[in-house]
């Protein structure tokens, strides 16, 4: 299992689209927050990375698919997904570590925001006048996003053996779970199910985290379901 996991890592950073992807993903967040005037940190008069933790979840909606859609899909188009399934490990394990690879590459994109954080703490009034709770609250709820959006990822690249199908199907179903739930509750017809439809949004509990309160709730939430793509996955997996 760990060869299998170190050999994920290896095959994205030794693709140029591997670094690719983590560098649109950074310049574009900086841009947003140090750069556009509407979102700008330094136009707020005030120490705050509101724009890292709104934007963020839209960019991973393309960011964490286009890092999953190889990563079953291809190997069933070279042919190497049948000899991975007769290898000595189970398919929990090829599973597991193809999953944690995934948010393991999602992390390590996620990490240098860190620097934003050290450098608005340096530019309060005085340093350090930052709502610290806060920060750490919407950041875990940036790595639960991740993660949700990672298993969603791997459930997409095991419906198919292309690419480009695995990661619109990713992109969908992150947007549906993070935006469109959210969206279905401005809807008048909607009425009688907004307060339910709310609750199973990811926004919904994304936002509670970003409060600085990391409540049991919102986590068993994130947790199920990511354990629902990963059993869905291992399902499609058995099934063929």
């Amino acid at each position: 299992m760990n060869s299998l996991y170190l050999k994920e890592i290896n095959v994205f950073f030794n693709n140029l689209t591997g670094y690719l992807i983590i560098s649109v993903f950074l310049i574009a967040l900086g841009l947003i927050v140090w750069v556009f005037p509407d979102s700008s940190v330094l136009e707020y008069g005030f120490a705050d990375l509101e724009p890292l933790f709104v934007y963020t979840p839209f960019v991973f909606t393309f960011l964490v698919p286009a890092v999953t859609m190889r990563m079953i899909a291809e190997e069933k188009k070279t042919g190497t997904w049948e000899l991975l399934m007769t290898s000595p490990l189970s398919d929990l394990s090829v599973l597991l570590a193809k999953y944690l690879a995934a948010f393991t590459l999602i992390l390590l994109s996620l990490l240098p925001t860190l620097i934003y954080y050290y450098s608005v703490v340096q530019l309060g009034n005085p340093p350090g006048n930052i709502d610290h709770a806060g920060f750490f609250g919407s950041f875990i709820g940036l790595v639960l996003i991740g993660a949700v959006f990672a298993a969603i990822g791997i459930f997409s690249s095991s419906l198919t053996d292309n690419q480009i199908v695995a990661f619109v199907i990713g992109v969908f179903l992150s947007f549906l779970l993070y935006f469109g739930l959210t969206a279905l509750v401005q809807l008048q017809f909607m009425s009688a199910a907004a307060l339910f439809l709310e609750e199973i949004s990811m926004s919904y509990h994304y936002q509670s985290l970003s409060r600085g309160v990391v409540d049991s709730g919102n986590l068993l939430y994130f947790f199920l379901l990511i354990l629902v793509f990963l059993g869905s996955t291992l399902c499609v997996i058995k099934k063929k």
